[in-house]
């Protein structure tokens, strides 16, 4: 039995053990717990979300050059129609999601911009870029890297069938021949489809181009949610013709399909495919590298490998079934006047001719 004081002794030196144990193990749960949020940072920092309205089958094939420069990076590609892209990172405004938006419509980075979602960003080597493809300010908020236009996808065995003539021109669309032949992309949701609208609106002012638009509608069969859909639709046999754009176009037919790639003779609308960044309250360092990247030489040549203008310059020669002086079949186009009234066109277009729009999937 131990004496009152021998007890005392022990349970002192007992608690004083335990006190040394518990602080001892808090040290090292903090360190863990620290050594795991270091972790979980670094993980962070090494993955990011791009936000596109590239082509699915153009994303992989870029993005495997990207992952053979940079395996530390995990990029997270969110991929929609330009005008779905734009409506979530519009609604993200106030909890950006995205890290970087690559190969979006300039007419809708502009729309991002004037709300104050883009970062001032001069990625390495923008000297490259030629200057009408990036933004004038120093630093710039947008960077293109392609340009694309519109195209008519023509299934040639249903024209013929039908004994009907090629159209060559965006006059020729309004014949009342081809009543309920044509489809085309809906400018609410796809970025071909807002480039044709304003391309028709400048090129013949608003009072004539929404009469053009309202005897094109005698025609059209339905309003795609997709830039692709239409000339995929014409290449199916589903529909003779599909009003969408260049690259489509001739990858179809240079893939053996039965389409004639069609580029209008009064001039095709066209917009930028063009690169951003998110403006967030912390800019992981892997988004300024992707956008570095993403105007090199060697990225810059897979984009000339599908469009025939590009905003750094190739020795790759223009894809086949591209007009041979690509650049004179662009209309002048005003991006700042698209993106202002971008809005108020699509209101107007909705309100005319939604009736014709293909269901929304969910």
């Amino acid at each position: 039995m131990f004496s009152r004081r021998k007890w005392l002794k022990f349970s002192l030196r007992s608690a004083i053990a335990l006190m040394l144990t518990l602080v001892i193990s808090a040290c090292v749960v903090r360190r863990a717990d620290e050594s795991n949020s270091a972790s979980t940072v670094a993980d962070s920092s090494t993955a990011i979300t791009v936000y596109t309205a590239l082509e699915d089958d153009q994303i992989q094939n870029y993005l495997t050059l990207f992952q053979q420069e940079h395996p530390d990076i995990k990029v997270n590609t969110v991929r929609d129609s330009t005008g779905i892209v734009t409506a979530k990172l519009l609604a993200e405004k106030d909890n950006p999601r995205a890290d970087v938006v690559w190969g979006l419509a300039v007419s809708s980075l502009l729309v991002a911009d004037s709300q104050g979602m883009l970062e001032p960003y001069a990625p390495a080597g923008l000297e490259r870029v030629r200057s009408q493809f990036r933004d004038e300010r120093n630093p710039p908020h947008w960077v293109g890297i392609d340009a694309w236009m519109s195209a008519f996808c023509v299934n040639t065995v249903e024209m013929e069938k039908r004994n009907l003539p090629i159209p060559q021109s965006w006059a020729d669309l309004t014949n009342p021949a081809y009543k309920n032949l044509i489809v085309m992309s809906n400018p609410a949701s796809s970025g071909t489809g807002f480039l044709s609208v304003s391309a028709i609106l400048q090129m013949m002012g608003e009072e004539k181009g929404w009469q053009y638009l309202d005897a094109l509608h005698q025609n059209v069969a339905q309003y795609m949610h997709s830039g692709s859909r239409p000339c995929k639709a014409a290449g199916a046999g589903e529909y003779p013709i599909g009003i969408s754009f260049d690259y489509r176009a001739v990858t179809q037919k240079n893939d053996g399909e039965p389409i004639e790639a069609v580029f209008p003779q009064e001039g095709s609308g066209w917009d930028i495919e063009a690169n951003a960044l998110v403006k967030k309250p912390q800019i992981n360092p892997a988004a300024k590298t992707f956008l570095d990247w993403a105007i090199t030489p060697a990225i810059s040549q897979e984009y000339a490998k599908s469009f025939a203008v590009t905003a750094v310059k190739t020795d790759v020669p223009i894809p086949q079934g591209y007009p041979q002086e690509p650049l004179k079949q662009l209309i002048n186009n005003d991006f700042n006047w698209a993106a202002t009234h971008r809005d108020r066109i699509l209101q107007e277009w909705t309100r005319r001719y939604d009736s014709k729009s293909e269901p929304k999937t969910s």
